[in-house]
């Protein structure tokens, strides 16, 4: 094990931009200048206009959003049904070994519905890994109960569980979930690794979905699964799952759209699976990054390109499953911080691919839209502040076609979602919260409060990457712990 840790030490200090530094193309330069500087000029207008020209930053924001929707309403046109029939594979056809790490730190409510959720799945994993983050609450005992095991010493790894012959617990000092997923990975020996989040559980077929796509690609290195959120029973975490399962379906079916280039770059952690090899081969997680998952897929496509190799990147329309998301506004805000200020670290440190023509589509195409994204959410904050500044000045005349715009995009949006749903339902097979009349009023409610939090989540990313970082803080369930008091109740 220490053998193979000190390999994959090397192998990121090989792989990773921050160790290995390379020049910065002038284009890339030029392209990540231009959200900062046209932002200057637009808001600038705010002052120096009387007319509607003075919401530019909001009409351009407006039409940046509009193309992005246009963009994945075109490739998902096409994709949905050749990407079923892809991963269809006969029942007899060879399948690679799998194994699932669970990273986790203090989930000790949560632990028997997850692990107990993937063992059952079609096709059960050859092992299942917990990684046990240094936790310090009654994981031991929960372990213990229901699976026979005894908390094996720090740094080390627990005997098969009696109860779950493919259940092993690797105990290790805290030092965040990057870590304990490098620590793991050596101790696996499937030829597919997922990871796997505490407060996520699979579908029935998910994992069989993944396992077939990595079957039927051998090129494939990275798939991430379809995450539906869950939030609990109380009005305000129903508002909360309300608004982020719309959010959620629009996410995915983006990432659909750029994996038709080529280009996908997002994949979920929370349930997510990798070819192990290529994984050890760029030397897993990075430790350092608030988003390790978003920033692995950055290196894996970098290593592809430098070593010539044609890897590619998934989502699975049919991998399933619902993960604990924020049900309140400051563990929402939380987490966007973490993710937004992830996002500004990767981009950071792989900016020399921004515009790179040697990347493909992904330097061309998809990298460009992240450098204008960096900048998107204060457009959007700024559009908001300054048509408020408009109406308390008076400027009434101004207010009224900025409305009109505004609601003219809210038709624009209502359309794609009626037609996105539909696609959606049919190439996930999910259908469950997903009705039209609620994803109808979501689009006329969100633009006034939901994506005003989103903004602010991302805009306090921004100091979290100024200040050099930043932690999940305690994350508390919700959904998931009230389902396992629920069948307790009912035991």
């Amino acid at each position: 094990m220490n053998s193979m840790s000190s390999q994959m030490a090397a192998a990121f200090a090989q792989a990773s931009p921050r160790h290995r530094r390379r020049a910065v193309p002038w284009i890339s330069v030029v392209i990540g200048s231009i959200g900062p500087i046209l932002f200057l000029i637009l808001t600038a207008q705010a002052f120096l206009r009387s007319s509607i020209a003075g919401w530019a930053v909001g009409i351009v924001y407006i039409l940046y959003d509009t193309f992005l929707l246009g963009f994945t309403a075109r490739q998902i046109r096409s994709l949905i049904a050749s990407e079923n029939a892809a991963t269809a594979l006969p029942d007899d056809a060879p399948r690679p070994s799998l194994g699932v790490i669970i990273a986790a730190r203090n989930e000790a409510p949560v632990l028997g519905i997850t692990i107990d959720t993937l063992a059952d799945q079609d096709g059960a994993p050859d092992l299942i890994l917990l990684a046990d983050d240094g936790s310090n609450d009654d994981s031991p005992a929960v372990m213990k109960a229901l699976y026979g095991l005894e908390p094996p010493m720090l740094g080390t790894i627990s005997p098969p569980s009696p109860v779950r012959p493919n259940l092993r617990w690797l105990r290790l000092p805290h030092g965040g979930k990057a870590r304990a997923l490098n620590a793991a990975l050596p101790l696996i020996d499937t030829e597919v690794v997922v990871t796997l989040d505490a407060d996520t559980l699979l579908a029935p077929g998910a994992l069989k979905a993944m396992r077939d796509a990595f079957a039927a690609e051998p090129q494939l290195v990275a798939a991430t699964g379809v995450l539906t959120p869950i939030c609990g029973k109380s009005p305000m975490a129903r508002a909360f799952q309300w608004f982020q399962s719309y959010e959620y379906v629009r996410n995915f079916l983006s990432r659909y759209a750029w994996m038709g280039q080529n280009a996908l770059l997002l994949i979920s952690g929370a349930f997510a699976g990798f070819r192990r090899d290529a994984v050890m081969e760029v030397g897993g997680f990075d430790d350092d990054c608030m988003v390790e998952d978003y920033e692995l897929i950055h290196r894996l496509h970098r290593h592809a390109h430098d070593t010539c190799q044609d890897w590619t990147v998934r989502v699975i329309g049919h991998a399933l499953a619902s993960t604990d998301a924020p049900a309140g506004p400051m563990a929402f805000l939380r987490q966007r911080r973490r993710w937004f200020g992830g996002f500004l670290q990767t981009q950071r440190w792989n900016r020399d691919m921004v515009g790179n023509a040697a990347y493909g589509r992904l330097g061309t195409r998809m990298l460009p839209v992240k450098a204008l994204d960096t900048v998107q959410p204060i457009y959007g904050m700024a559009a908001f502040l300054i048509l408020i500044y408009l109406i308390a000045t008076g400027r009434f005349y101004a207010a009224g076609p900025i409305i009109a715009i505004m609601l003219a995009k809210v038709a624009v949006d209502l359309t794609f979602h009626i037609w996105s749903i539909g696609i959606y339902k049919r190439w996930t097979g999910q259908t469950e919260g997903l009705d039209l009349g609620p994803a109808l009023l979501a689009s006329f409610v969100e633009p006034f409060c939901f994506q005003l939090l989103r903004h602010a989540g991302a805009i306090w990313g921004w100091v979290a990457f100024l200040q050099g970082g930043g932690s999940w803080g305690r994350m508390h369930r919700t959904a998931l712990t009230a389902r396992v008091e629920e069948a307790q109740a009912g035991a």
